[in-house]
């Protein structure tokens, strides 16, 4: 029978699972990637790590995401997890548009779903939980890529975009990465150096905008403008430089365990085209990628993971029915996961990451 779940790791993680196994304990960090409403395949794996994996945890998980990713991670954030990703699935799975939305009604459904999420305490819930601690990125914008008009920004996403085929490097010229966190100073993404990076510690007045930052995607989504306690500018997706990371993975003291849709990585928003760009093993050493199967998605509807091409090409009723099967079906990646881990099956499971 085929698996319908995929683990891969790196070096020291490799060793480790195959030595003694996957605890909770064993996990430091957790990153979640930019990807629109590619996040369904993963809701029953977010589910089972809410509420059996990481369930009484005291050590400290520290967490980062960007766009999708961040959302999901906000409400592991929250003192009822489980409520508050039921809130973001159902909220983000039902919010229905105009046949064209353009960017102003999409960003304010968006922040309605961000409102709605939150609830009453998640932004106190955020700031303060000891335990998941929860970190976003943005970006800052500038030069023609901080318009709201339609072909400057165009513009200036063509520039970064052609200078991108060059070198990762060069995108410091046209974003500056903004890294939100708790006010403490435990973070291990602080400091981060391979782009010009500012760190703004979350308050009750900024929660809300930096998640919507961190997920408002160029030409789709208006910017965020000034948000509280951040460099004046506006704010965009942070998947435009961290789409699906190329950070040194090698990070705290435990390992780092990667929820993803793909069993690869796209390093940022430009490298979507470029195959041959991908994170270096040398920085994967503590990686832990989970991911669906080849054969788990080619059975989904579609043959597929959603993707925000399903907005364009399906009906509303047909675009949830068809995200609610994914959902159901995401249930079984979690149950394996778990099956895996406490039955230790994991040790054979596990795969080096290539």
């Amino acid at each position: 029978m085929t698996d319908v779940l995929e683990i891969r790791a790196g070096g020291n993680a490799l060793q480790h699972i195959r030595d003694h196994g996957l605890k909770a304990d064993d996990v430091s960090v957790m990153l979640g990637a930019s990807g629109g409403p590619k996040w369904f395949v993963l809701s029953g794996l977010d589910k089972v790590l809410i509420s059996d994996f990481f369930k009484d945890r005291e050590k400290p998980l520290h967490l980062l995401g960007t766009s999708a990713g961040s959302w999901r991670f906000s409400t592991y954030a929250m003192n009822n997890p489980l409520q508050a990703h039921r809130r973001f699935e159902q909220g983000y799975l039902l919010t229905d548009y105009s046949e064209q939305p353009d960017t102003a009604e999409i960003s304010m459904k968006s922040r309605i779903l961000v409102r709605e999420m939150l609830g009453e305490t998640g932004v106190r819930d955020i700031i303060e939980n000891s335990v998941f601690k929860f970190n976003a990125i943005a970006v800052r914008s500038h030069g023609l890529g901080a318009s709201e008009k339609k072909w400057p920004l165009m513009a200036g996403l063509g520039l970064a975009a052609t200078a991108n085929l060059f070198s990762r490097k060069t995108l410091g010229c046209f974003f500056t990465r903004t890294l939100f966190h708790q006010a403490d100073s435990s973070s291990p993404f602080l400091g981060m150096s391979d782009f010009p990076t500012e760190e703004v510690a979350f308050s009750e007045s900024n929660v809300s905008d930096a998640i919507l930052s961190s997920g408002s995607i160029p030409m789709v989504m208006e910017g965020i403008r000034d948000i509280a306690g951040a460099p004046k500018g506006m704010y965009r997706d942070g998947g435009v430089t961290d789409y699906h990371f190329d950070l040194n993975f090698n990070l705290g003291d435990g390992l780092v365990l990667y929820p993803h849709f793909y069993n690869r990585m796209i390093p940022g928003w430009f490298d979507k085209a470029l195959k041959w760009r991908k994170p270096a093993l040398d920085k994967c050493k503590n990686l832990v990628l989970v991911s669906p199967s080849e054969s788990f998605v080619s059975k989904l509807p579609f043959g597929k993971i959603p993707d925000r091409n399903d907005f364009v090409n399906l009906s509303y009723d047909d675009r949830v029915k068809y995200w609610q099967t994914v959902i159901a079906e995401s249930d079984r990646l979690g149950s394996t996961f778990m099956e895996w881990v406490e039955s230790g099956k994991i040790k054979t499971k596990v795969k080096a990451l290539n």
